[in-house]
């Protein structure tokens, strides 16, 4: 593997300077050059690009990050029943942080029974009314069954009512896991104006769930479950009908039209897909499959950074260095299309120069591999060494230096 480090210009964000660091990287074996292909939106099929009928989508490979395919990905359209996803991490992060318990009992209000019960005739767990049902099977009833009492229970048990479940819990925890544009007003998906999420971030919260709630995930593999003598199956069509699939939500609103959010693993990778707007649940299954299947069949894994490699450097301010070497502790992964000849870049974004004393393994930044316009992974940087306060006049030159560049960049921007 070889690279050629390109440096790029800084532009202004908040009184500081965001910098990069490019690194034009060329995977080459076996005489043949290959490379991420992070996004093959608009490529022809007799290319390797996909032929998908999905006004939005998005295929991810779960383990790097890495996008196969995206389309239309931050475009913002009602989530439907695929939000609960958002419900589900709320109740995973709180048992994980010790603030509720599976056993704990949540009642079955008469807001849950009529909204998401069997008075409402959508999807539901049939929970009696009055009942009280534990977090546990809630969270079966929410995942397996879609129910949208389920749900309601939760929220209202966790937050004392729904509207402030959406505001103060899905929304802050959202913000918390990267998710900006995502926005809730209920628990479930039902139709509301203030429930909108992305293809992209319902990829990326998937992901989250895949990798931090091991012991969680697996409830949504589960194919039936029984409550209140009503037995369902799972909604999730993948579940019958591909190898290794084993999660995740389905979707549907007359807003949103039908989506799914699919998983599957085969020999060892795990590929998620999301797909929303779809007019027929058939076609919902069928393009949600024939994804994972192109994916598996068209990309392999591919290391570009070994763990702890130099990836490149952060200016640093007031230091005894100049700069601070960055790497990350596990390797960069991405997922290389099969016989594809491609280029990589892989960026070194900060906001510095970053001010010492610097910890070894303090964040710095990220680590970004694009292809074209596109971003293919995303993953931090951290300082591979600690940097000391420097001297007096260093810290002064320093601080004389980024005056300068302060009024420089002032007048840029007046012009």
């Amino acid at each position: 593997m070889s690279f050629v480090i390109l440096p790029l210009s800084s532009v202004g964000l908040t009184g500081r300077r965001l910098a990069a660091v490019a690194v034009a990287v060329a995977l080459v074996w076996g005489g043949m050059l290959h490379a991420a292909n992070q996004s093959v939106q608009g490529a022809k099929k007799e290319e390797g690009g996909f032929d998908g009928d999905a006004p939005t989508a998005i295929l991810v490979e779960a383990s790097s990050g890495s996008v196969l395919f995206e389309k239309n990905a931050d475009e913002l359209r009602a989530p439907s029943s695929m939000m609960k996803l958002v419900t589900a991490e709320v109740v995973f992060h709180a048992v994980k942080q010790g603030d509720i318990k599976l056993s704990d009992e949540y009642r079955i209000s008469e807001n849950a029974w009529r909204r998401g019960g069997a008075p409402a005739g959508g999807s539901t767990m049939f929970a009696a009314l009055n009942s009280k049902v534990s977090v546990d099977d809630l969270l079966h009833g929410a995942i397996i069954q879609s129910g949208n009492d389920a749900c309601i229970a939760l929220a209202e048990g966790i937050a004392g009512n729904e509207k402030l479940f959406a505001t103060d819990f899905m929304t802050k925890r959202a913000r918390e896991l990267g998710l900006t544009q995502s926005t809730f007003a209920n628990s479930n998906g039902l139709p509301d104006p203030g429930n909108k999420m992305t293809v992209r971030e319902l990829a990326k919260l998937a992901r989250h769930i895949i990798l931090d709630y091991p012991e969680f995930y697996k409830l949504f593999g589960e194919k039936d479950f029984t409550w209140n003598k009503i037995h369902q199956q799972n909604r999730n069509p993948l579940l019958n009908s591909l190898e290794g699939a084993d999660g995740l939500k389905t979707g549907y609103t007359k807003e949103g039209g039908y989506g799914m959010v699919g998983s599957a693993v085969q020999n060892g990778t795990r590929l998620i897909v999301v797909v929303n707007g779809l007019e027929d649940p058939d076609d919902r299954a069928s393009e949600a499959k024939k994804m994972l299947e192109w994916g598996f069949r068209n990309f392999e894994t591919r290391t570009l950074f070994a763990a702890q490699q130099t990836l490149g450097y952060a200016k640093v301010f007031g230091g005894d260095s100049r700069s601070v070497k960055l790497s990350s502790p596990e390797p960069v992964k991405v997922m290389v299309q099969k016989n594809v000849n491609d280029k990589l870049i892989a960026r070194v974004v900060y906001s510095g120069p970053v001010h010492a004393p610097i910890e070894a393994g303090q964040k710095i930044g990220v680590v970004r591999v694009w292809r074209n316009s596109n971003i293919a992974v995303e993953t931090p940087v951290y300082a591979a060494e600690s940097i000391g306060t420097g001297s007096t006049v260093r810290r002064a030159l320093d601080g004389a230096s980024e005056l300068v560049i302060g009024m420089f960049r002032a007048g840029a921007e007046k012009l």
